[in-house]
């Protein structure tokens, strides 16, 4: 298939000695439909939805005038990822019924195994396409990571690289919700039926590489995020009640329900706190006795830092408005949340992200409950 891309890119590029000119050339040109319609590809695992193939189509259009060269190395890394794809549908579905070594593997089985608390990395306990898929999502989140930049660096219309990020940001919450389901699982709080509910939808996120759920998540942590970003923290009392409220005025309904049902609950509280200030739990309360100790009322953000001895974002080598940096600072607040349930220790055993996500499943059960009801 690569060579056949490389072949067709060629084909379509016509060198003269002063200029380059190019035919038009349809992404959809780059797969052979009979190789697309072969059982192997019944994983319903694609390498593109219908959007992000229009957002292809449209780079693959502007560097066939812009950069030949840049155009074969990411028709490349396109064939790559369908390569990919096509490695993964060896792979058996896992809804369905399987027979090993005289074992009957099914979903049902699938979800009791889930469920079982066993503590530390369940990656050796997860099924063959669970692993092979989330290789698959990562190197799709690099893919379009690569077509943001190129679509700022070509200096297309700010509505396009737009719509690059949004879907670029859309991957790594796809990316984070596995990790926010996994949490949810061992989280033995969680109700039995809720966390079958939360088993059933990690497998089909395994079997599809989507999930509906994310849908509803990524507009909202997203939209707090950015608001987060603009405000700057009032690092006085430490309890973030002025920075929740300007953030709640620029959310949805929906983001306030959250925060008028749930801040009640401590844990969710703590969480909320970590994720206001981009701190953890014990820096919080390590900044509250320096400002009591110190009879200060408010610090800065540089104080901060020099307080706890702790570079600020910019030294991290990643920018802001990087969905990278969104995940690793969920990546932090998670293992640090999984760090203090497993040694017993105060503050927050789950993150700002796993609240919400299963307020989001609260919220979805009982609105089917109800249409059942009302039928």
């Amino acid at each position: 298939m690569i060579q056949y891309i490389i072949g067709k890119i060629m084909e379509d590029i016509k060198m003269t000695e002063n200029n380059i000119e190019f035919t038009s050339v349809d992404i959809e040109e780059f797969y052979d439909k009979d190789e697309l319609n072969k059982d192997e590809f019944s994983t319903n695992l694609v390498v593109l939805t219908e959007k992000e193939q229009v957002l292809v189509n449209t780079l693959f259009d502007r560097l066939k005038s812009i950069s030949p060269e840049s155009l074969e190395v990411f028709a490349n890394r396109v064939a790559d990822l369908e390569r990919l794809t096509k490695n993964i549908a060896h792979f058996p579905s896992l809804l369905e019924r399987q027979v090993v070594a005289a074992e009957i593997r099914t979903e049902q089985t699938l979800i009791e195994s889930l469920l079982t608390n066993r503590g530390g990395d369940k990656m050796l306990h997860l099924p063959s396409k669970a692993i092979l898929g989330k290789g698959f999502i990562v190197a799709k989140f690099h893919v379009f990571m690569s077509m943001c930049k190129i679509a700022l660096e070509c200096g297309f219309p700010k509505s396009e690289i737009a719509e690059y990020q949004k879907a670029t940001l859309s991957l790594m919450f796809t990316i984070m919700a596995e990790d926010v389901y996994l949490s949810m699982l061992d989280n033995l709080s969680i109700p039995i039926d809720l966390r079958q509910q939360v088993a059933y939808a990690l497998i089909i996120l395994w079997e599809h590489r989507s999930d509906q759920n994310v849908s509803e998540m990524a507009p909202v942590l997203e939209a707090v995020w950015l608001a987060r970003k603009k405000l700057a923290p009032v690092f006085g009392t430490m309890v973030g009640t002025s920075e929740l409220l300007l953030l709640s005025i620029e959310m949805d309904d929906q983001w306030c329900k959250f925060i008028s049902t749930q801040l009640g609950d401590k844990e969710v509280s703590m969480a909320l706190e970590e994720f206001l200030f981009g701190l953890s739990y014990e820096e919080i309360l390590k900044l509250k006795d320096i400002l009591k100790n110190k009879g200060l009322s408010a610090i800065g953000r540089e104080e901060v830092a020099k307080f706890l001895d702790k570079p600020s974002i910019q030294d991290s080598g990643i920018s802001s408005e990087d969905p990278r940096q969104f995940y690793l600072d969920y990546s932090v607040r998670r293992d640090n949340a999984r760090a203090r349930l497993r040694m017993n220790l105060p503050g927050p055993h789950t993150t700002l992200e796993d609240h919400y996500m299963r307020f989001i499943m609260e919220k979805n059960k009982e609105k089917q409950y109800n249409d059942v009801y009302a039928k």
